[in-house]
Protein backbone atom coordinates (compact mmCIF):
# COMPACT_ATOMS: atom_id res chain seq x y z
CA UNK A 1 0.00 0.00 0.00
CA UNK A 2 1.29 3.34 -1.00
CA UNK A 3 2.17 5.80 2.16
CA UNK A 4 -0.11 8.96 0.93
CA UNK A 5 -2.66 6.15 0.55
CA UNK A 6 -2.09 5.88 4.75
CA UNK A 7 -2.00 9.45 4.90
CA UNK A 8 -5.13 9.92 3.39
CA UNK A 9 -6.86 7.56 5.34
CA UNK A 10 -5.32 8.83 8.42
CA UNK A 11 -6.71 12.19 7.64
CA UNK A 12 -9.89 11.22 6.78
CA UNK A 13 -10.47 9.26 10.27
CA UNK A 14 -9.44 12.40 12.14
CA UNK A 15 -11.50 14.49 10.11
CA UNK A 16 -14.41 12.40 10.54
CA UNK A 17 -14.00 11.97 14.66
CA UNK A 18 -13.45 15.63 15.26
CA UNK A 19 -16.44 16.99 13.24
CA UNK A 20 -19.09 14.76 15.04
CA UNK A 21 -20.16 16.10 18.38
CA UNK A 22 -21.45 12.68 19.30
CA UNK A 23 -19.62 9.51 19.38
CA UNK A 24 -19.17 8.15 16.08
CA UNK A 25 -20.46 4.47 15.51
CA UNK A 26 -17.70 1.80 13.97
CA UNK A 27 -19.58 1.21 11.25
CA UNK A 28 -20.78 4.78 10.51
CA UNK A 29 -16.85 5.17 10.43
CA UNK A 30 -15.60 2.43 8.46
CA UNK A 31 -18.30 3.24 5.95
CA UNK A 32 -17.60 6.70 5.81
CA UNK A 33 -14.04 5.85 5.32
CA UNK A 34 -13.94 3.17 2.26
CA UNK A 35 -16.42 5.41 0.64
CA UNK A 36 -14.20 8.94 0.96
CA UNK A 37 -11.33 6.44 -0.21
CA UNK A 38 -13.22 5.19 -3.15
CA UNK A 39 -13.80 8.30 -4.38
CA UNK A 40 -9.98 8.89 -4.90
CA UNK A 41 -9.42 5.48 -6.93
CA UNK A 42 -8.09 3.57 -3.48
CA UNK A 43 -8.56 0.74 -1.73
CA UNK A 44 -11.45 0.07 0.85
CA UNK A 45 -10.04 -1.30 4.54
CA UNK A 46 -11.66 -3.45 6.53
CA UNK A 47 -11.99 -2.82 10.42
CA UNK A 48 -8.75 -4.61 11.22
CA UNK A 49 -6.84 -2.33 9.24
CA UNK A 50 -9.06 0.46 10.51
CA UNK A 51 -8.02 -0.38 14.04
CA UNK A 52 -4.37 -0.33 13.36
CA UNK A 53 -4.71 2.84 11.72
CA UNK A 54 -5.13 4.15 15.40
CA UNK A 55 -2.20 3.18 16.94
CA UNK A 56 -0.41 5.07 13.43
CA UNK A 57 -2.22 7.79 14.09
CA UNK A 58 -1.66 8.42 17.74
CA UNK A 59 2.21 7.79 16.62
CA UNK A 60 2.05 10.63 13.79
CA UNK A 61 0.09 13.16 14.82
CA UNK A 62 -0.85 12.70 18.53
CA UNK A 63 -4.47 11.68 18.67
CA UNK A 64 -5.91 9.30 20.70
CA UNK A 65 -9.05 7.25 19.23
CA UNK A 66 -11.16 5.92 22.00
CA UNK A 67 -13.25 2.72 21.96
CA UNK A 68 -16.31 1.39 24.00
CA UNK A 69 -16.83 -1.15 21.75
CA UNK A 70 -19.49 0.30 19.57
CA UNK A 71 -18.44 3.97 18.87
CA UNK A 72 -15.46 5.79 18.82
CA UNK A 73 -13.91 9.44 19.57
CA UNK A 74 -10.89 11.54 19.17
CA UNK A 75 -8.71 13.47 21.89
CA UNK A 76 -5.30 14.66 21.91
CA UNK A 77 -2.99 12.65 23.67
CA UNK A 78 0.48 13.42 25.35
CA UNK A 79 2.46 13.30 22.55
CA UNK A 80 0.30 16.16 20.51
CA UNK A 81 1.92 19.47 19.32
CA UNK A 82 -0.40 22.66 19.01
CA UNK A 83 1.23 23.65 16.04
CA UNK A 84 -1.30 22.64 12.64
CA UNK A 85 0.98 19.83 11.83
CA UNK A 86 -1.98 17.93 11.02
CA UNK A 87 -3.36 21.32 8.83
CA UNK A 88 0.66 20.63 6.94
CA UNK A 89 -0.34 17.54 5.76
CA UNK A 90 -3.36 17.94 5.08
CA UNK A 91 -2.49 20.81 2.55
CA UNK A 92 0.74 18.84 1.78
CA UNK A 93 0.28 15.89 0.79
CA UNK A 94 -3.31 15.80 0.06
CA UNK A 95 -2.58 18.34 -2.84
CA UNK A 96 0.57 16.36 -3.47
CA UNK A 97 -1.42 13.42 -4.03
CA UNK A 98 -3.66 14.30 -6.98
CA UNK A 99 -0.74 13.89 -8.87
CA UNK A 100 -0.21 10.10 -8.00
CA UNK A 101 -3.75 9.02 -8.88
CA UNK A 102 -4.60 8.75 -12.68
CA UNK A 103 -8.62 8.78 -11.87
CA UNK A 104 -8.11 12.30 -10.22
CA UNK A 105 -5.39 13.49 -12.80
CA UNK A 106 -9.25 13.71 -15.24
CA UNK A 107 -10.55 16.07 -13.08
CA UNK A 108 -7.92 18.14 -11.24
CA UNK A 109 -4.55 19.95 -12.40
CA UNK A 110 -1.96 19.93 -9.53
CA UNK A 111 1.45 21.70 -9.90
CA UNK A 112 3.35 19.14 -12.00
CA UNK A 113 6.15 18.69 -9.34
CA UNK A 114 6.76 18.31 -5.66
CA UNK A 115 9.02 20.22 -3.84
CA UNK A 116 12.51 18.51 -3.04
CA UNK A 117 13.08 17.03 0.20
CA UNK A 118 9.77 16.34 0.97
CA UNK A 119 10.28 12.75 1.87
CA UNK A 120 11.95 14.46 4.67
CA UNK A 121 8.96 15.65 6.34
CA UNK A 122 8.04 12.45 7.73
CA UNK A 123 11.35 11.30 9.75
CA UNK A 124 11.21 15.53 10.91
CA UNK A 125 7.81 15.31 12.07
CA UNK A 126 8.47 12.34 14.29
CA UNK A 127 11.65 14.08 15.31
CA UNK A 128 10.15 17.11 16.23
CA UNK A 129 7.06 15.38 18.76
CA UNK A 130 10.01 12.78 19.90
CA UNK A 131 12.40 15.73 20.63
CA UNK A 132 15.08 13.76 18.91
CA UNK A 133 18.34 15.76 17.84
CA UNK A 134 18.81 15.35 14.21
CA UNK A 135 22.24 15.31 11.92
CA UNK A 136 22.05 16.51 8.63
CA UNK A 137 24.65 17.66 5.37
CA UNK A 138 23.62 20.96 4.27
CA UNK A 139 24.26 22.29 0.85
CA UNK A 140 24.97 25.97 1.03
CA UNK A 141 23.82 27.19 -2.45
CA UNK A 142 25.45 30.59 -1.98
CA UNK A 143 29.00 29.04 -1.05
CA UNK A 144 29.20 27.14 -4.54
CA UNK A 145 27.28 24.18 -2.84
CA UNK A 146 29.79 23.88 0.21
CA UNK A 147 28.39 21.01 1.66
CA UNK A 148 28.55 21.54 5.83
CA UNK A 149 27.48 19.13 8.44
CA UNK A 150 24.66 19.90 10.76
CA UNK A 151 23.43 18.46 14.28
CA UNK A 152 20.38 20.31 15.63
CA UNK A 153 17.64 20.46 18.24
CA UNK A 154 14.24 20.26 15.70
CA UNK A 155 11.33 22.64 16.77
CA UNK A 156 9.45 23.34 13.58
CA UNK A 157 8.51 22.90 10.08
CA UNK A 158 7.24 25.77 8.24
CA UNK A 159 6.09 26.68 4.39
CA UNK A 160 7.36 29.66 2.33
CA UNK A 161 6.64 29.71 -1.32
CA UNK A 162 6.09 26.46 -2.51
CA UNK A 163 9.18 25.28 -0.24
CA UNK A 164 9.63 23.65 3.68
CA UNK A 165 12.22 24.62 5.88
CA UNK A 166 13.26 22.94 9.23
CA UNK A 167 13.55 25.54 12.00
CA UNK A 168 16.14 24.52 14.57
CA UNK A 169 18.33 25.25 17.19
CA UNK A 170 21.78 24.90 16.63
CA UNK A 171 23.49 26.01 20.16
CA UNK A 172 21.54 28.70 20.97
CA UNK A 173 20.42 29.98 18.04
CA UNK A 174 16.50 29.01 15.90
CA UNK A 175 17.89 29.11 12.31
CA UNK A 176 16.32 27.49 9.14
CA UNK A 177 16.96 24.94 6.55
CA UNK A 178 16.02 24.59 3.22
CA UNK A 179 14.48 20.49 3.38
CA UNK A 180 15.40 20.69 -0.42
CA UNK A 181 19.01 21.07 0.73
CA UNK A 182 19.59 18.42 3.56
CA UNK A 183 20.69 15.51 2.83
CA UNK A 184 21.80 12.02 4.55
CA UNK A 185 19.21 12.91 7.56
CA UNK A 186 19.35 11.01 10.90
CA UNK A 187 17.35 10.93 13.49
CA UNK A 188 19.42 10.30 16.72
CA UNK A 189 17.91 8.64 20.09
CA UNK A 190 19.71 11.76 21.81
CA UNK A 191 16.68 14.05 23.05
CA UNK A 192 16.76 17.53 24.08
CA UNK A 193 14.79 19.80 26.27
CA UNK A 194 12.86 21.88 24.05
CA UNK A 195 12.48 25.75 23.86
CA UNK A 196 9.10 26.16 24.84
CA UNK A 197 9.35 29.88 24.81
CA UNK A 198 9.87 30.19 21.30
CA UNK A 199 6.82 31.84 19.75
CA UNK A 200 7.07 30.74 16.60
CA UNK A 201 3.70 32.81 15.10
CA UNK A 202 5.70 36.31 16.79
CA UNK A 203 8.52 35.35 15.24
CA UNK A 204 7.67 35.84 11.21
CA UNK A 205 4.90 38.15 12.25
CA UNK A 206 6.88 41.18 11.17
CA UNK A 207 8.17 39.51 7.83
CA UNK A 208 7.44 38.21 4.54
CA UNK A 209 8.85 34.90 4.02
CA UNK A 210 11.29 32.36 5.85
CA UNK A 211 14.07 34.94 6.67
CA UNK A 212 13.21 37.02 10.13
CA UNK A 213 16.28 39.20 10.89
CA UNK A 214 15.43 41.43 14.27
CA UNK A 215 18.38 43.19 13.37
CA UNK A 216 16.33 44.64 10.32
CA UNK A 217 13.70 47.62 11.45
CA UNK A 218 9.68 47.19 10.78
CA UNK A 219 9.50 50.09 8.36
CA UNK A 220 6.15 51.54 7.10
CA UNK A 221 5.79 50.88 3.39
CA UNK A 222 2.90 52.29 0.64
CA UNK A 223 2.30 50.90 -2.70
CA UNK A 224 0.08 51.72 -5.64
CA UNK A 225 -0.83 49.48 -8.37
CA UNK A 226 -3.72 49.86 -11.14
CA UNK A 227 -7.46 48.40 -10.56
CA UNK A 228 -6.35 45.32 -12.03
CA UNK A 229 -3.49 43.80 -9.81
CA UNK A 230 -5.63 45.71 -7.05
CA UNK A 231 -8.34 43.15 -7.43
CA UNK A 232 -5.48 40.23 -6.81
CA UNK A 233 -4.20 42.00 -4.19
CA UNK A 234 -7.58 41.99 -2.62
CA UNK A 235 -8.63 38.25 -3.00
CA UNK A 236 -4.85 37.22 -2.05
CA UNK A 237 -3.11 40.49 0.91
CA UNK A 238 0.87 40.51 0.42
CA UNK A 239 0.88 40.59 4.13
CA UNK A 240 -1.45 40.30 7.53
CA UNK A 241 -0.58 44.13 8.00
CA UNK A 242 -1.74 45.14 4.20
CA UNK A 243 -4.20 48.31 4.82
CA UNK A 244 -6.16 49.37 1.59
CA UNK A 245 -6.23 53.57 1.27
CA UNK A 246 -7.23 53.75 -2.50
CA UNK A 247 -9.37 51.58 -4.01
CA UNK A 248 -11.00 52.81 -7.09
CA UNK A 249 -11.41 52.40 -11.25
CA UNK A 250 -7.84 54.30 -11.63
CA UNK A 251 -5.73 53.03 -8.28
CA UNK A 252 -5.31 50.43 -5.91
CA UNK A 253 -2.82 52.04 -3.11
CA UNK A 254 -2.20 50.05 0.15
CA UNK A 255 -0.08 50.46 3.42
CA UNK A 256 1.91 47.62 5.16
CA UNK A 257 4.48 47.55 7.92
CA UNK A 258 7.49 44.62 8.12
CA UNK A 259 10.93 44.29 7.22
CA UNK A 260 11.88 44.53 4.00
CA UNK A 261 13.65 41.30 3.28
CA UNK A 262 14.64 39.61 -0.07
CA UNK A 263 12.06 37.25 -0.04
CA UNK A 264 9.83 40.63 -0.06
CA UNK A 265 11.39 42.09 -2.52
CA UNK A 266 11.23 39.28 -4.99
CA UNK A 267 7.22 38.83 -4.13
CA UNK A 268 6.68 42.81 -5.01
CA UNK A 269 8.38 41.95 -8.42
CA UNK A 270 6.30 39.40 -9.32
CA UNK A 271 3.37 41.58 -9.53
CA UNK A 272 5.45 45.20 -10.79
CA UNK A 273 3.55 45.50 -14.21
CA UNK A 274 1.92 48.38 -12.32
CA UNK A 275 3.91 48.72 -8.96
CA UNK A 276 4.68 51.73 -7.72
CA UNK A 277 6.86 52.45 -4.48
CA UNK A 278 5.70 55.44 -2.85
CA UNK A 279 7.60 55.55 0.80
CA UNK A 280 10.25 54.19 1.52
CA UNK A 281 12.86 55.54 -0.81
CA UNK A 282 15.29 53.27 0.01
CA UNK A 283 12.72 50.55 -1.07
CA UNK A 284 11.98 52.48 -4.37
CA UNK A 285 15.54 52.93 -4.94
CA UNK A 286 16.01 49.08 -4.42
CA UNK A 287 13.53 48.20 -6.86
CA UNK A 288 14.68 50.53 -9.37
CA UNK A 289 17.99 48.90 -9.40
CA UNK A 290 16.83 45.51 -9.69
CA UNK A 291 14.81 46.90 -13.38
CA UNK A 292 17.96 49.22 -14.22
CA UNK A 293 20.47 45.59 -13.99
CA UNK A 294 17.94 43.46 -15.53
CA UNK A 295 17.76 45.86 -18.83
CA UNK A 296 21.59 46.28 -19.23
CA UNK A 297 21.26 41.99 -19.43
CA UNK A 298 18.54 41.88 -21.81
CA UNK A 299 19.11 44.62 -23.96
Amino acid sequence: MKPIESLIRYLLIIDRLQRSPWPVPTQDLLAYVNNEMEKRAFHSISLRTLQRDFMDIDLQFGYKVRSNGREYTIERSSGYLPHRFDEMMLDFDLLSALNSDAHLQQYVLAEHHRPIGSQQMFPLVQAIRETCMIEFDYVLYRSGGEVVHKLVEPHFLKESNQRWYLLAKEGETLKSFGLDRIKALQVLSRQFVRDESINVDALFRDCYGIWNDPKMPIEDIELSYDALDGRFLKSVPLHHSQHVLVDSDDEFRITLRLRITNDFVMELLSRSRSLTVIPPQSLRERVRKVYEEALKRNQ
